[in-house]
């Protein structure tokens, strides 16, 4: 069940991706994503690698984990910001990244039990704790992308 849990979820995550009616440029969604994989490795070197607290598959580097690193956090990253778009009052945006929070961590919590992630020292409610800081820092990251692609035609 672990190889096809991750698989099916990397099949619909990049469907949805590709369907969608974009509402970022495609540097949006280039810029955004990158940042999202750099995150995502640069927490998990210290989170996994380092302290254990958590990891894909097993102790140590995994070669499945580019699977989930290149299959799973560009779209999830996409579809987020490109939907937070539509959002037009704050407590709409609010409650979107309090849904997209819970679903992260039930995805995770599913993820566990399919056994391609495990959980050592971290427990699923850090992650609901931490989940929409997390979203609020790739919205930042998409207002940093925004202001420095207006800057640079500014100059033209």
């Amino acid at each position: 069940m672990t190889m096809w849990f991750l698989i099916l979820t990397v099949i619909v995550l990049n469907a949805v991706f590709w369907l969608m009616p974009k509402k970022l440029t495609k540097i949006e969604i280039f810029s955004t994503c990158m940042f999202a994989m750099v995150f995502e490795l640069i927490v998990n070197i210290y989170l996994d690698l380092k302290l254990d607290w958590y990891g894909y598959f097993k102790k140590g580097t995994q070669w499945g984990s580019l699977i989930v690193i290149f299959g799973i956090y560009p779209s999830a990253n996409a579809i987020f910001l490109n939907y937070y778009q539509y959002m037009k009052n704050v407590a709409k945006k609010f409650w979107y990244i309090i849904g997209c929070s819970v679903f992260a961590v039930v995805y995770e919590w599913v993820a566990e039990k399919s056994g391609y992630f495990y959980y050592h020292q971290w427990k699923p409610w850090y992650s609901a704790i931490l989940y929409p800081f997390i979203f609020l820092i790739l919205v930042a990251v998409l207002k940093v992308v925004r202001k420095l692609i207006y800057r640079q035609y500014d100059r033209i």
